[in-house]
């Protein structure tokens, strides 16, 4: 079986693309919550981002051609931006900490 065929692997990607665009969605609005509200959703942002990273290590781990070649795309696509696929976490990691640093 190859990795995309896996349906916990279906199912976790079909979730982690959902909450994205819910938070997305839900971030736009983000000046106009209260500390509390902003708390809650760097939180929820945090959780999507470590799932996110546990999600793209199994594709770097698997031996699975079109795992593989999901990864070098997705290297390839950020390399355009000049980054790497750890510098973008970094990054968000930077935001988020920047984030919570304006609200305590």
């Amino acid at each position: 079986m190859g990795f995309f065929d896996s349906e916990v692997v279906q199912d976790e990607a079909k979730r982690l693309f959902e909450d994205y665009q819910s938070l997305t969605v839900l971030g736009s609005d983000y000046g106009k919550f209260d500390r509390e509200g902003k708390k809650m959703f760097i939180d929820q942002m945090e959780a999507l981002m470590e799932r996110y990273k546990i999600f793209m290590k199994r594709f770097e781990l698997s031996e699975d051609f079109m795992a593989q070649m999901t990864v070098q795309q997705l290297k390839t696509q950020l390399n355009q931006f000049g980054v790497t696929p750890q510098q973008m976490f970094d990054q968000m990691e930077v935001t988020l900490e920047r984030m919570k640093a304006e609200i305590n």
